[in-house]
């Protein structure tokens, strides 16, 4: 919680205002930011001087794990995170490769578990992943990536968290994230979220002890018309301790995350929290 707050600190009083032509508003920014989570030590980063909602970031990141390309299909996992990017972005309403409403386009986890290339083929990155790491390998290239700029025009949002590498120290298995792009009061809170989730279902379903998560962030920013919020609300308030993240143990496999799994199968304790703060999104 301080790092994220240490943070927002940086941006508020360090931070130089950048014009960003996609959403139309100003982003008071920073370059380069760098926080770590104690997922060991399972103190779930979740932000207490408001109330966040960690339900769908989960649902999110398991979307993203089983490779949906639907908001219908995020919607059904629990989370309404897409219907935005999906129906309401003017460029991809009209970009002639969307499909239909709720289309999102070849992005994140589309990337992630079918990866095109260039002889027809395809690369489930996820999987490769999860084979080795189940056998105690570390090629040094435990990488999986959405990011792919040949295909950039056939989804609706190129990926800002695009990258996640996973090494193995002998059985602790560590996870380093990168993210090119963070609204901090609104996005940031979903990212350490799911990287903290990411790693310790990974750490799950491939026999491992989890470490450290390790989340490198490029372009942090708050948007112009969320500055006031930031800074003389939230920024004003005491944290409480973090709470833990407790996962159904009889989630094994990644066959278990792509069929049964659901939110009920993960639990947040010890919660305290601020009351909401209703920052505006930008498309």
């Amino acid at each position: 919680m301080k790092q994220y707050l240490d943070l927002c600190r940086r941006i508020v009083e360090d931070g130089e205002w950048v014009a960003n032509e996609r959403t139309g508003k100003r982003c008071l920014t920073v370059i380069d930011a760098n926080l770590s989570y104690d997922v060991a030590g399972n103190r779930f980063p979740l932000i207490t001087t408001r109330k966040s909602f960690w339900k769908s970031a989960i649902a999110e990141l398991l979307g993203y794990l089983r490779g949906y390309s639907s908001a219908a299909d995020f919607r059904a996992l629990g989370t309404k995170t897409w219907d935005s990017n999906a129906n309401q972005n003017d460029a991809w309403l009209n970009n002639p490769h969307r499909k239909g409403r709720d289309d999102m386009g070849r992005v994140y986890g589309v990337q992630g578990r079918c990866w095109r290339k260039p002889d027809g083929g395809r690369v489930d990155q996820l999987r490769k992943i999860v084979d080795d790491l189940t056998r105690g390998i570390d090629d040094r290239g435990e990488i999986l990536t959405f990011y792919n700029p040949g295909e950039f025009d056939l989804g609706c949002l190129r990926p800002c968290m695009h990258t996640h590498t996973f090494s193995l120290l002998g059985d602790t298995l560590y996870l380093t994230s990168y993210q090119r792009s963070c609204d901090v009061p609104l996005g940031l809170n979903f990212n350490q979220v799911q990287v903290f989730a990411l790693l310790a279902l990974m750490a799950q379903i491939t026999g491992h002890k989890p470490g450290q998560a390790y989340h490198k962030i490029v372009n942090a920013h708050i948007y112009e018309d969320q500055l006031a919020l930031m800074r003389d609300v939230q920024l004003q308030r005491e944290p409480f301790a973090s709470p833990q993240l407790h996962i159904n143990p009889d989630i094994k496999s990644l066959q278990d995350l792509e069929t049964w799994v659901t939110l009920d199968d993960f639990e947040v304790t010890g919660y305290q929290y601020h009351p909401p703060i209703a920052y505006p999104f930008s498309v």
